[in-house]
């Protein structure tokens, strides 16, 4: 079982006797009220406080608000009835009418007027909708949501949410296997929560913790884990301490601190058993189990074992359940008692199959969920800009009613026929655009069979030359670089950091083809944004050359470093290799009796042509050879300038 994060939602836990204070001032607030609007917002205030003690009273309460809201036309209210319905079924494990709930709000919000609280309604309202595709293992869609949320709250500078958000957007990544990027948002939400004090520090700062155990990086870890510590003391939360209990112990383990694992783990029971936390101590007896198994001491493996099958099947949870059967199996076996082992497999084995076919029921769920989603989505999209082009068509006429007041029939004729050229003016110049990216898109298919081509052919020479074993890795490999070439080939432009994730599968396979011959880095600048986008498999005929003709013919262990950077609103790609240089490549080429004509390198200029027509800006690629101060030649560099452009 692996370490485990923390989602924050979009509400703050109350001590029962301050909340219960609230709501009854505000239930008196409510008899007083003389107005339809102000009853709408009391009934959503009272709503909300009922959110950490009775999520059906919360629910009621919303739905008053909601129907009072809608009679009097109160838009902004009726978003918020919306918010607190849908933070009930979250409560009430209702995903799929919560999803609904959220996506009522955002249309209200987006067709608002956008004031400070609409803004924050609708910021809401994305972070909501993340947090329930993050749930669901939605991760690319939850991201999607988290950070148009995070883009209101910074806009708005409320840090507060801006960490929470942060936080969950590191989640997402580390659900996803990327650390690094995950890291970087827990860290942006650690340093906001020290300046504000935050309670909620303590698990962020496990978060980090757990991130750098799964790196191994142990001092790093045991440091974060400390922090994390003295922050849950400070600020006391039980559920939080138990799974910090939890993680320490995992981080001791991985040290091989025995005993230092079972003294957490035990504190961790302690602690769950204080606020009755049976899923907790379940996962606890589990992590002990496995432990004393993994030591030979299969007696405190069993005893643990059964504790935690007796606590799982008490609580209904399948996934504990299948762990538990299959350690009970495995320690039957060692112990040499065949009868309970079979026994206990067979019922392992039920289980799982149990959890497979809820998942598979789940995932149909979540998938008809996200359908629908998406489809009421690309509705309220569709409704909001018709709702923009009769505005702006109102717009037009009111201007030309007031020019046939002012103006003669004449002026009125000149202006029509001006209007008249500058729309044909302008449908031009859009299909020339349009012209331009399909041109580009062309060029881009090209890419992709030649750069597959090269890629077949070295797996051939690879397999001869270092036999089926080392060939299936390098195949393994493959396959990755060619599922993201396949998943974007019919894009014009990819996120920045799969361009990177596609370069570094491709430089690890062309290690292992020529036998670690060289090293590589790739970096980016902390200045570029995560929707910064380019084409795909822009880079790669450079960095081909590089190691081909550069690296390759060198005696010496060679090193390829690939940077991304911003200047004067472009986007700077650098490729520098410390090979044998352009011109000597150039003359070992010539010098060979057939010469292989290169097409990537042509297509990629071409291609660069057309990023120019279709953005209007430059774009261009410079290769030089890199000297020191005596003219010897030190390797080739690289640089192409790209226009700055996103991911819509």
């Amino acid at each position: 079982m692996k370490s485990k994060l923390f989602i924050f939602i979009f509400f703050i836990t109350l001590f029962a006797n301050a909340q219960n204070k609230e709501i009854d001032s505000l239930k008196n607030v409510l008899n007083q009220s003389k107005n339809d609007i102000d009853k709408a917002n009391v009934y959503n205030l009272i709503s909300d406080n009922y959110k950490t003690s009775n999520p059906k009273l919360m629910l009621d309460y919303a739905n008053k608000a909601l129907q009072l809201s809608k009679k009097i036309n109160h838009k902004e209210a009726e978003g918020t009835s919306y918010l607190n319905i849908g933070n009930a079924n979250i409560i009430l494990g209702n995903y799929s009418k919560a999803l609904e709930n959220f996506s009522q709000a955002q249309n209200i919000f987006e067709n608002q007027n956008k004031t400070i609280e609409v803004r924050k309604g609708l910021a809401k309202a994305y972070g909501s909708i993340g947090i329930i595709f993050s749930e669901q293992s939605n991760y690319a869609n939850a991201l999607k949501f988290y950070l148009k949320s995070v883009k209101i709250y910074e806009d708005l500078k409320d840090d507060a949410k801006s960490a929470k958000l942060y936080n969950n957007i590191g989640i997402v990544y580390k659900s996803q296997g990327e650390d690094f990027k995950a890291l970087e948002y827990f860290v942006k939400a650690q340093k906001i929560q020290e300046k504000l004090n935050d309670t909620n520090i303590g698990i962020t700062l496990t978060n980090i913790a757990n991130c750098y155990l799964n790196q191994k990086s142990f001092d790093k870890a045991f440091d974060y884990y400390s922090q994390a510590k003295s922050s849950l003391d400070n600020y006391p939360n039980q559920r939080a301490l138990g799974e910090w209990y939890n993680n320490f112990g995992l981080f001791f383990k991985a040290t091989n601190k025995t005993s230092k694992a079972i003294e957490n783990w035990n504190q961790a029971i302690k602690t769950f058993q204080s606020i009755d936390d049976k899923f907790g101590i379940a996962d606890t007896y589990i992590y002990l189990s496995q432990l004393y198994f993994d030591k030979g001491n299969y007696q405190e493996a069993l005893q643990f074992a059964n504790k935690s099958l007796n606590l799982s099947k008490e609580i209904n949870v399948l996934e504990q359940i299948v762990l538990s059967e299959k350690l009970l199996s495995d320690i039957y076996s060692k112990i040499g008692n065949a009868n309970l082992a079979l026994e206990h497999y067979k019922l392992y084995s039920k289980a799982n199959d149990s959890l497979i076919n809820e998942t598979n029921i789940r995932k149909s769920v979540q998938e008809e969920m996200t359908y629908e989603f998406e489809k009421r989505e690309v509705i309220q999209k569709e409704e909001l800009e018709k709702r923009e082009l009769l505005l702006q068509e109102q717009s037009k006429r009111n201007k030309m009613q007031l020019f046939f007041a002012v103006l003669s029939a004449l002026l009125l004729s000149g202006i029509g026929f001006l209007i008249y050229n500058r729309t044909q003016l302008k449908k031009t110049l859009t299909l020339q655009k349009e012209l331009a990216e399909y041109e580009q898109k062309a060029l881009h298919l090209q890419m992709n069979p030649h750069f597959v081509f090269n890629c077949l052919g070295s797996i051939s020479s690879f397999i001869v030359q270092n036999g089926t074993d080392t060939a299936v890795k390098y195949l393994a490999k493959f396959s990755k670089l060619m599922r993201l070439t396949l998943e974007y080939s019919k894009e014009s432009l990819i996120p920045i950091d799969k361009e990177i994730e596609s370069l570094q599968n491709y430089l690890e396979l062309e290690q292992l083809r020529f036998n670690q011959k060289f090293d590589f880095t790739i970096s980016k600048s902390s200045d570029i944004e995560d929707d910064t986008a380019l084409p795909p498999l822009l880079l790669q005929p450079f960095v081909e050359n590089a190691i081909i003709h550069g690296l390759i013919p060198k005696k010496e262990k060679g090193l390829i470093s690939i940077k991304f950077s911003l200047e004067n609103e472009s986007l700077i790609c650098t490729i520098e290799d410390n090979g044998i240089g352009f011109n000597k490549s150039k003359e070992i080429k010539e010098s060979l009796v057939s010469v292989h004509k290169s097409m990537a390198l042509d297509i990629t200029k071409k291609r660069l042509e057309m990023m120019e027509v279709s953005t209007s800006q430059k774009a261009h690629v410079e290769i030089e050879e890199n000297k020191n101060n005596q003219g010897e030649i030190l390797g080739t560099k690289v640089v192409l300038n790209l226009p700055l452009q996103y991911i819509k």
